[in-house]
This record gives C-alpha cells, sequence and structure tokens, in this order.
C-alpha cells in the first residue's frame, strides 16, 4: 500500500510539471512573434508609413473629414516635394499639432494672391497663373499675397480655399517640418484610391 502511495504521489507531482513546461514553451514562442512583429512593424510606422486621419472640411471635396489615408515618410528622403503634392506637417506655430495642405509654391518662388487668382513667379522668372483642375470650376482662392519663399520654404492651401487656414493666415511651411505625402486612401473603402499627382 505505501509503495502504490509514493507512485501516486510520483504522478500527480509530474502532472503540474508538464503543464508548467507547455506554458512557458508556448510563452515564449509568443514573445518571439511578438518580438518579430516589433522588429517589422515598429520602423515601417514611424519611418516609413504613418496613417493620418483628416479632421475638418479644408481638403474638401477632394479629402473628406474622416478620410484614413497613409502618409508616405520615405520619399521626401531621396526627392524634393513637388508642387501639388497633399502634404501632412506639423503646424508651423504648434508642432503638437498636424496639418494637410496642397503644396502651391516651391522655394525660390514668388506666390502672389490677388483677384482670387494664384500666380507664380518661377525662379527662371517666368510669370504664371496657376491652373488647378483639382478643384470646383470658377472656385476662387480669396486673399491677398505677396511672398517670396526662401531656401526650404513651401507655400500650401487647402482645396477648400473658402474655409482653408493655411499659409495664407500664418505663413510658410519649412522643410523640416514636413512629415510626408499621402498617397493612399483605403478609408471609406468605397473610395480606396492612390492620391495622384496633379499636372500643371
Amino acid at each position: 500500500m505505501e509503495n502504490n502511495n509514493q507512485e501516486n504521489n510520483i504522478v500527480q507531482e509530474k502532472k503540474p510539471t508538464s503543464k508548467w513546461k507547455s506554458f512557458l514553451s508556448f510563452a515564449w514562442e509568443l514573445a518571439k512573434i511578438a518580438l518579430i512583429a516589433l522588429v517589422i512593424v515598429v520602423p515601417i510606422r514611424y519611418f516609413l508609413f504613418q496613417p493620418f486621419i483628416v479632421k475638418g472640411e479644408s481638403m474638401a471635396p477632394n479629402f473628406e473629414s474622416g478620410d484614413y489615408l497613409i502618409v508616405d515618410e520615405i520619399s521626401y528622403r531621396f526627392s524634393e516635394p513637388e508642387r501639388g503634392d497633399v502634404i501632412v506637417f506639423n503646424y508651423p506655430k504648434d508642432t503638437s499639432q498636424r496639418f494637410i495642405k496642397r503644396i502651391i509654391g516651391l522655394p525660390g518662388e514668388t506666390v502672389n494672391i490677388s483677384e482670387g487668382e494664384v500666380l507664380l513667379t518661377l525662379e527662371n522668372g517666368q510669370l504664371t497663373i496657376l491652373e488647378e483642375n483639382y478643384l470646383p470650376e470658377n472656385l476662387k482662392t480669396y486673399g491677398t499675397v505677396n511672398v517670396l519663399l526662401g531656401e526650404d520654404e513651401f507655400f500650401v492651401l487647402g482645396d477648400n480655399r473658402e474655409y482653408s487656414f493655411d499659409s495664407r493666415a500664418w505663413g510658410v511651411v519649412n522643410r523640416k517640418n514636413i512629415i510626408g505625402k499621402a498617397f493612399l486612401r483605403i478609408f471609406p473603402i468605397t473610395t480606396l484610391s492612390a492620391i495622384s499627382q496633379p499636372s500643371y
């Protein structure tokens, strides 16, 4: 009888040990998966692509409040921002806030807004009226502006010119404040699309 009790005791002691080892093995596998995910996802999230949700109507009708965009953070490390790019940037007056606007004026250019039109004096001295086919017909750009852009300075406007709070109100955006350009709209799902570069 005593030997049977000892055998029973041994069996009872092994069961919890086996379960504990299985749990530790499972936990270690989960930890490895989580670590691999972090190694892959974190660089993508913080150095390559970043989500951005549009708030407000300053970019209507091309972007609506609630649109979920993916911002390309890597392209501007190898190329310069271009006219027509829709960019996300840190608001110069409060860099904790992120804004979305469209680049209109490039470094070295003069932007002149008068009588509802946007006129650009390019670096080569050529004067041109900006034709913006992505805006509703007969839309006017209100305000009076005449600004020469310095090195690394960009002039930005919202597509909803009547209601946008942009470079007409608070000035230029410095290159260092640009986070990246919007390149993909993924929500609402019915509007899933790449964000195209306009032609001028």
